[in-house]
C-alpha cells in the first residue's frame, strides 16, 4: 500500500487529500474561494493568494485527520508545480517543501494539468482504462487535446489559441449579467433557452486540432448587447459590461452559445479518436462537468466515454495525488530547490529541464 498526500493551490481552491495506491481516496478536501472572486466576475490573483496562506494549514490537517493517519504514515508528497497562478502555486509547493523537509520525505512537483488527467484513475477502479486513450481537458485555463499512449507518455494534438472554454464561458457569463463562476450559469440559463436561436461561429482553424473560442465570444457580445463607443476611464470590470439588447433572451444567448461552444470540442475529439484508433476517450476538467458537453460526447462517437464525477471535476487534491502515485511509482523524486512553474505544458517530457 503507497499513500500520497497531495497539496493543490493553482488558483482559487487551497486542497489537500490522501489518496491509496493512485485510486481509492481516503480524504479530499477543499476551501473554495468562489464567493470571493464573485463580486469581481473572475478570480482577482492577490486576493487568491492571501486566501491560500490563511487556508493551508487548516485543509493539510484535516485531510491527514478525515484519512485517519499520521503524517508519518504517508509515502510521498505530491503538489501542483504548475501551471497556474504564481502566487497561489507558491503556498502550496512551500508548504509541500516544508512538510517534506520536516519529515524526510520525497517530494514530488505535478503538472496541474496531469492532475486532471489522474482525476479519471480514481473514478472507476473496477474497469481499467486501456491505452491508447484520447483526453480532452476543459478548465478555466486550458483547453488541451492529448493523447496518452500510456502513463507518462503524451502526445499533444492541440490546444486553444486563446480563451479557454472555461474563460469562454466566464466571460459570456458576466457578459450577460449572470453569476460567476459563468459555466453552471449559463448551463442552468441556457437548459431553459433555444440552442437554435442564433447561429454562432464553429471556429475550424483549417482542420487543425487547436481551438479558439474569440470569435464565439465576439459574435455573442455583439448578438447580446448595446454596441458601445467606448468605455469610462477608470470605471471597474463590472461598470464596463456592456447593457443586454432591449427583449434579448438571456436563456436562449447562453443555450446557442453553449452549443457553438460544446460542437468545436466534440467535433474535433470525436474526430481525433477516430484518427488516431483510441480505445475511449477521457474528458477532464472543470468544464468536463457540462452535461451538454457530456451528452454530446457520448452521441457523437461510438467509442467509451468516461468522466469524473462532479466532485472531482474542479481543482482538488486527490487527483495530484493520484498523478504522483503514478510518477513515484516510475521513480521520480524532485530536491527542495526546484520552483513554481506557472506557464507548462503536459507532454512526455513535460517534467525534463524543469
Amino acid at each position: 500500500m503507497t499513500l500520497i498526500f497531495g497539496i493543490e493551490s493553482s488558483c482559487d481552491e487551497t486542497a489537500a487529500a490522501v489518496v491509496e495506491d493512485g485510486q481509492r481516496i481516503l480524504s479530499n478536501v477543499i476551501a473554495s474561494q468562489v464567493d470571493l472572486h464573485a463580486q469581481y466576475g473572475g478570480v482577482y490573483p492577490e486576493l487568491a493568494s492571501r486566501a491560500h496562506v490563511e487556508a493551508i494549514s487548516v485543509v493539510m490537517d484535516q485531510a491527514i485527520s478525515e484519512a485517519g493517519i499520521t503524517l508519518n504514515d504517508i509515502d510521498a508528497i505530491a503538489v501542483t508545480r504548475g501551471p497556474g497562478l504564481i502566487g497561489s502555486l507558491l503556498v502550496g509547493v512551500s508548504a509541500a517543501k516544508g512538510l517534506a523537509l520536516a519529515l524526510d520525505k520525497p517530494l514530488l512537483g505535478i503538472n496541474h494539468l496531469e492532475g486532471h488527467v489522474y482525476s479519471l484513475w480514481l473514478t472507476d477502479p473496477e474497469r481499467p482504462i486501456e491505452f491508447p486513450v484520447l483526453v480532452l481537458i476543459v478548465s478555466g485555463g486550458h483547453t488541451e487535446l492529448l493523447l496518452m499512449h500510456d502513463h507518462g507518455i503524451y502526445e499533444r494534438l492541440g490546444g486553444t489559441l486563446d480563451d479557454a472554454a472555461g474563460e469562454a464561458f466566464d466571460k459570456v457569463g458576466r457578459m450577460l449579467g449572470l453569476p460567476f463562476p459563468g459555466g453552471p450559469s449559463i448551463e442552468r440559463a441556457a437548459a431553459k433557452g433555444n440552442p437554435t436561436a442564433f447561429d454562432f461561429p464553429r471556429s475550424k482553424l483549417d482542420d487543425s486540432y487547436d481551438f479558439s473560442f474569440s470569435g464565439l465570444k465576439t459574435a455573442t457580445l455583439r448578438e447580446a448587447t448595446v454596441p458601445q463607443s467606448s468605455g469610462k476611464r477608470g470605471a471597474s470590470k463590472l461598470e464596463r459590461t456592456p447593457a443586454l439588447r432591449s427583449g434579448i433572451s438571456i436563456n436562449d444567448v447562453a443555450a446557442s452559445f453553449q452549443k457553438a461552444l460544446v460542437d468545436a470540442l466534440v467535433t474535433k475529439t470525436a474526430r481525433a479518436a477516430a484518427e488516431y484508433h483510441v480505445r475511449e476517450i477521457l474528458l477532464a476538467g472543470g468544464v468536463s462537468a457540462n452535461s451538454a458537453l457530456r451528452e454530446a460526447m457520448v452521441k457523437q462517437t461510438q467509442l467509451p466515454v468516461r468522466f469524473p464525477p462532479l466532485r472531482l471535476c474542479t481543482d482538488n487534491a486527490a487527483m495530484i495525488a493520484a498523478a504522483g502515485y503514478y510518477r513515484f511509482r516510475a521513480g521520480m523524486r524532485h530536491d527542495l530547490d526546484f520552483d513554481a512553474v506557472p506557464s507548462w505544458q503536459l507532454t512526455t517530457d513535460a517534467y525534463d529541464g524543469v
